[in-house]
């Protein structure tokens, strides 16, 4: 009876413990999934980059900032959304890399990045993502890009299935929050934890645009094989490339470059092609 006793006693125990560590990880789950680089960027950071900088206010009244370069005639105009960890400064090697051959480019910063104001959240996100499609709204979408770079390309195909594009380049993709979570929580109920959730597997079937996916074969935060999940989920066209030792965060520099050269090459001879046959009415 005693040792009956002792075991109903640890098993309460230990129930008690695990729901307050299920308490503990919902409420923090927001500093996981958003370790914003909140700190402003240095004035002039943008110009010595080669951009400017530029603060685009949104629907419900934030004012998220971006580096902008508009491109030269005929180029593609990328519209780059960083990872979790990322924000200006650190993308802005990046931004120089996706522009030294003319083509355009908006890097936009979310709420609660890089000195604005909020607080990041899916819908947060998506509606940060709406303001910077607005802000190209003086070019035609064909010859937009959306570039969305781990956490962002979760805000890439929302935005891609939910306007027009010409292209879309997904680095280091993810099918949705639960399925990364999981692989870290594995012994939580994550489905019934995440807040948000970016369901880019169920989304990423809307899309039109020719598709590029970029994946580090050695990605040990979001494993190459969900990046191969959304891919069979999407349309054609579309191209998948695996890039054998590369990591989470190395995806474009160690040799996804010149993929993304490529996909926006396509969208430049598209977007010419149809210009031309205008033209010729």
């Amino acid at each position: 009876m005693a040792f009956l006793r002792f075991l109903m006693g640890f098993l309460a125990l230990g129930t008690v413990g695990y729901l307050a560590l299920v308490l503990v990880v919902y409420l923090s789950q927001s500093s996981y999934l958003y370790p914003s680089a909140s700190e402003p960027v240095p004035p002039g950071a943008a110009e010595k980059a080669g951009f400017e900088a530029v603060a685009i206010e949104t629907e419900d009244g934030i004012r998220i900032h971006g580096w902008w370069k508009p491109p030269q005639p005929g180029r593609a105009l990328i519209l780059y959304f960083h990872g979790n960890g990322g924000n200006l400064l650190n993308r802005a090697e990046r931004a120089r890399m996706l522009t030294e051959e003319g083509r355009g480019l908006l890097l936009v910063s979310y709420r609660g990045y890089s000195g604005a104001g909020g607080t990041p959240s899916e819908e947060g996100l998506r509606r940060d993502a709406l303001a910077a499609y607005r802000f190209l709204s003086s070019y035609d979408p064909a010859r937009i890009v959306v570039y969305g770079e781990s956490l962002g390309s979760g805000v890439g195909v929302r935005l891609a299935s939910e306007r027009r594009v010409g292209g879309v380049i997904l680095d280091a993709p993810f099918t949705s929050v639960p399925d990364v979570a999981r692989r870290v929580f594995w012994y939580l109920p994550v489905d019934l934890l995440a807040r948000d959730r970016y369901r880019s597997i169920d989304r990423i079937g809307a899309i039109g645009a020719p598709l590029l996916i970029l994946h580090g074969e050695e990605d040990g935060l979001i494993p190459v094989a969900l990046g191969e999940r959304l891919f069979a989920a999407a349309k054609e066209p579309k191209r998948f490339v695996a890039l054998p030792g590369v990591d989470h965060v190395g995806v474009l520099e160690e040799g996804g470059l010149p993929h993304a050269r490529a996909l926006l090459a396509e969208v430049e001879r598209s977007f010419a092609s149809a210009a031309s046959g205008l033209d010729r009415r």
